[in-house]
């Protein structure tokens, strides 16, 4: 039978679809894909004050806490509740993948594609007034805009955000040192701690980086730069010499993070809004970023870095849960298959929760699948790893 799309999907895509055991027909579902927004925890009062103001009815996700779905059509950024950082919008199956993670009171978090921030915001929300996050993204204005989001929602207080490449990053939750008698030698050798966080530069700073000029994204061999840190996120107090110490793996597997979050890089076929917009931007442009051989192999490159980075910098009985919104075999279970074959002590582990999610077992066993007609979500592949003693 004949593939009929309601967009004029090129006979390239068609086939690359198909090749990756995906129906085209998902590419249809435009319409019916609800919208999903999270409730800031203690905002449950003002559910109804949305509805009247969007003029629609909320329905609760019984799957996914705090969660609400609305039709497709209904624009959240207007709303009185959006402005004022008691909802936020985040996709549903974006949602899972952190409910993946079982955050902890007092874990330490690891987000290392942190950008644009929404997964950020419900991680810290899940955290309430314990532990920290690390949230790093190699492009400088994306993670600005984290960096606003964290400040509207009031949730900055136990997080810190670093430009820097995540397949290089190294530092290590705040509060660890490994020289103790460092940490405890007098003020006047300390005079480069951090101090309470300050948007505020030096006006020599700002007119030097103004010449200068700031690159938007950073290369593997530049330092991380720390953009923002709150007042309990492990940074006020510290030197930058303490700050950026370099840790051994033996320090890493006591000291590194509870629970890491690697939301891959990744082409975005499974989201159906995300396509729709190369019918605007030109079907050369989805070749490119899409359909390119050359293109998927550095994603593959770059999306196996990544994860093997962030386990890296996971303690021992830490847990990583890797994630990307393409549907593709190569960015996903090739990764898994890959990683695992190099990473003796990494262990894949069933993720509890998936058994009420609206979704699919993937290629390999214990991995999952969101797509648009099964899931009424974006698309999105989650794995989770375990990090074990041989």
């Amino acid at each position: 039978m004949e593939y009929v799309s309601k967009l004029p999907l090129p006979d390239a895509f068609v086939h690359f679809l198909e090749s990756n055991g995906l129906d085209p027909s998902i590419y249809t579902a435009i319409d019916s894909i609800p919208r999903f927004i999270r409730l800031k925890p203690g905002c449950e009062t003002c559910i109804e004050e949305v509805e009247a103001e969007m003029k629609c009815k909320l329905e609760k996700l019984e799957w996914l806490p705090g969660f609400y779905s609305l039709p497709p059509n209904i624009q959240i950024a207007g709303s009185r509740a959006y402005q004022e950082g008691k909802i936020y919008g985040i996709d549903a199956s974006s949602g899972a993948a952190v409910m993946a993670l079982n955050i902890s009171p007092g874990d330490h978090v690891l987000d290392l594609c942190a950008a644009p921030g929404a997964k950020l915001c419900m991680i810290l929300d899940l955290l309430d007034d314990s532990g920290s996050v690390t949230g790093v993204d190699v492009a400088r204005h994306r993670l600005a805009a984290c960096r606003t989001m964290l400040q509207k929602y009031t949730l900055g207080d136990r997080c810190r955000l670093f430009v820097a490449d995540g397949t290089t990053f190294s530092v290590i939750p705040g509060g660890f040192c490994s020289d103790c008698k460092s940490c405890q030698s007098e003020s006047e050798e300390r005079l480069d701690v951090f101090k309470e966080w300050s948007s505020r530069r030096p006006w020599k700073e700002r007119k030097r980086a103004k010449k200068s000029g700031t690159p938007q994204l950073v290369s593997r061999s530049q330092p991380p730069e720390l953009i923002y840190y709150g007042q309990h996120s492990g940074v006020v107090g510290l030197t930058k010499g303490e700050l950026y110490k370099t840790v051994s793996d033996n320090e890493i597997a006591s000291h590194g993070y509870d629970k890491v979050l690697v939301d891959a890089e990744c082409t975005h076929d499974g989201s159906v809004k995300h396509i729709q917009k190369f019918e605007h931007w030109g079907w050369r442009t989805l070749q490119r970023r899409v359909l390119d051989a050359e293109r998927t192999d550095n994603l593959h490159a770059l999306q196996l870095n990544l994860l093997t980075n962030g386990f890296r910098l996971l303690k021992v009985g830490g847990s990583l849960v890797y994630s990307t919104c393409s549907l593709t075999v190569a960015q996903n279970e090739d990764v898994v298959d890959e990683f695992l074959k190099e990473n003796v002590t990494a262990e894949l582990t069933e993720i509890d929760a998936a058994r009420t999610w609206p979704c699919k077992g993937g290629r390999i066993q214990k991995t999952w699948r969101f797509d648009p007609l099964t899931s009424q979500t974006s698309g999105l592949f989650v794995a989770k790893f375990t990090k074990v003693v041989i």
